[in-house]
């Protein structure tokens, strides 16, 4: 990377992590998380065929919410000020929720375009707040219940 800027570390978490204390405003039995990665030097092409795969597949991978018990997952993408790219992904879904489950071929897909994509781990960043209308609340808890 050739920028002014220094360049950025990327400190994943351990394995052993388990996640950051729940501000009050999420919902009981809910993790809210917003999770950082860096792209791997270059993967930026193979990052976009990533994501254009998850939207073409869209209703394969709403079917995947359930097992899960994810009620909402959003990614993002971040060209930082040293030249380097970051993936964020942020999720809502049960305390109990599994993680990703490759038992099908789209999350295995998933999980190659991750390897090939992106550096191994996630950076967690602390949740302090969620705010959502009561009707959306609901829906979102039913969503990722059992």
């Amino acid at each position: 990377m050739t920028s002014s800027f220094p360049e950025i570390p990327f400190n994943p978490v351990g394995r052993g992590f388990r996640g950051w204390p729940m501000p009050s405003s999420v919902p009981a039995g809910m993790r809210l998380e917003l999770s950082r990665a860096m792209l791997l030097t270059g993967q930026e092409a193979r990052f976009e065929e990533w994501m254009e795969m998850l939207n073409a597949r869209y209703d394969e991978c709403v079917a995947t919410l359930s097992q899960e018990r994810m009620a909402f997952e959003a990614t993002f993408v971040n060209q930082e000020a040293d030249g380097s790219w970051w993936m964020y992904h942020v999720q809502l879904g049960s305390t109990q929720s599994p993680g990703l489950v490759t038992d099908n071929d789209l999350d295995r897909d998933h999980e190659a375009f991750a390897r090939a994509t992106k550096h191994a781990g996630w950076e967690e960043l602390q949740p302090k707040f969620m705010l959502c209308p009561e009707p959306v609340r609901e829906a979102l808890i039913d969503a990722a219940r059992d």
